[in-house]
C-alpha cells in the first residue's frame, strides 16, 4: 500500500471506523535513521489505534526506527517481510527476507529490546521455489521464539524475479487453508490473514476459522465505506451505528480546512475519497469533480458539496 496509506488516508479511513488498526505505508529504516526522515512519521492523533511498518534488515537500524516510532507514538511497530517490489529487494528487505528467517528473527528481538509496544511481522507463505507447507511453519517458529507479538500472513507466494509487483497482488494462488493450518499449530501466537480478502464477510468466516483477524487492503481503499462501515459493529462487537457517507464527509471538512490553512492542497486527501461512493447512484460524478478539480489552486472545502450536489443532478457537471 505504499503511496496509498499515507495520513491523509488513514484519517478519512478513521471517521468510518473507530476501531480497526491502521497501518502507515512501509518506511524504511535507512530513511529514518540514516536520512534523518523524521517528517514521515506524522501522523494524527486521531488516526490511533495505528501501526507503524517499517522496511530493513538491519537489527540494529530497525531497533533505532523502531525506537522512533515509538518515541513518536505509534501504538504497534510491523516489520514487512511481504513487498515484492524490486526496490526493497536492492535493499534486501521486504518478501526476500523470507529467505532468511533467521535474521528476521534477529531484527525482532533488537526491535523488542527498544520498545514497548507491541512489535509484528507481516509475511507471505513463501518466495520463489521455496514449498510454504515446508518453510512456512519454520519461519514461524523462528519469529514466535524471538518474541514476535502478532503475525500477519499474506496468503500467496512472492515471485522476485518474473512478476510486477502488481502481478504479486493477484497471480500466485491463494492458500487460506495454509495460513488457517498456521494459527491452529501455533495457538500461542496471534495471527491475522491478508490477501483477497474482498467483504466482510469472508473476514468474518476466516476470523471464525482461527484467525485472530483480517487485515484488508485494496478492498478497503477503493470501498472505504462497504468495507469499514459495519467493521466496529461486526468485527469488534460495539453498538453505536455505521456513520453514513454523509457524515463522514462532514467529518472531513475540518481536517481539510486545517490541511489548506498550513499551504497543503485538495487533491492530497480527495484523492483518497474517491471511493468513498462507489457502488452507489452518482458514483461516477463523485470521482469525476473531485478528479477534475481538487487539483485547482482555487478549490477548498467547498468541492465536496459541488461534488454532493452534481450527485443529485448529473447534468450540471458540464463546466
Amino acid at each position: 500500500m505504499m503511496d496509498w496509506t499515507d495520513r491523509h488516508c488513514r484519517y478519512f479511513h478513521r471517521q468510518i471506523t473507530r476501531q480497526a488498526l491502521l497501518y502507515t505505508e512501509m518506511v524504511t529504516a535507512p530513511a529514518l535513521v540514516r536520512g534523518g526522515a523524521v517528517h514521515l512519521l506524522q501522523f494524527h492523533a486521531n488516526e490511533h489505534p495505528v501501526a507503524l511498518q517499517l522496511g530493513g534488515s538491519d537489527p540494529r537500524e530497525l531497533a533505532q526506527a523502531a525506537r522512533l516510532g515509538a518515541e513518536a507514538g505509534y501504538d504497534e511497530i510491523n516489520l514487512n517481510v511481504g513487498c515484492p517490489s524490486d526496490r526493497v529487494q536492492s535493499g534486501t528487505f521486504g518478501a526476500v527476507l523470507m529467505k532468511s528467517p533467521e535474521l528476521v528473527a534477529r531484527c525482532v528481538v533488537a526491535m523488542k529490546s527498544e520498545v514497548d509496544v507491541p512489535v509484528t511481522v507481516k509475511c507471505r507463505i513463501g518466495v520463489d521455489n521455496q514449498e510454504p507447507e515446508q518453510i512456512l511453519p519454520e519461519f514461524i517458529k523462528q519469529v514466535q521464539d524471538a518474541g514476535c507479538d502478532h503475525l500477519v500472513i499474506h496468503a500467496r507466494k512472492a515471485w522476485l524475479q518474473g512478476l510486477s509487483p502488481k502481478e504479486n497482488r493477484d497471480i500466485p494462488p491463494l492458500d487460506y487453508a495454509l495460513v488457517l493450518e498456521m494459527a491452529h499449530r501455533f495457538p500461542d501466537l496471534p495471527m491475522s490473514i491478508n490477501g483477497g480478502i474482498e467483504s466482510l464477510d469472508l473476514a468474518e468466516e476466516l476470523i471464525a476459522g482461527g484467525m485472530t483477524g483480517a487485515m484488508i487492503g485494496r478492498a478497503a481503499y477503493h470501498r472505504p465505506w462497504d468495507l469499514l462501515s459495519e467493521v466496529d459493529r461486526r468485527i469488534f462487537g460495539t453498538e453505536t451505528p455505521p456513520v453514513s457517507r454523509e457524515e463522514v464527509i462532514d467529518r472531513m471538512r475540518p481536517y481539510i480546512a486545517d490541511h489548506l490553512e498550513q499551504g497543503g492542497k485538495l487533491h492530497q486527501i480527495t484523492r483518497h475519497m474517491l471511493g468513498l461512493f462507489a457502488g452507489q447512484p452518482g458514483a461516477r460524478t463523485w470521482r469525476r469533480v473531485l478528479s477534475e478539480k481538487a487539483n485547482r489552486p482555487e478549490s477548498g472545502v467547498a468541492l465536496l458539496d459541488e461534488a454532493l450536489e452534481r450527485m443529485q443532478d448529473p447534468d450540471r457537471l458540464a463546466g
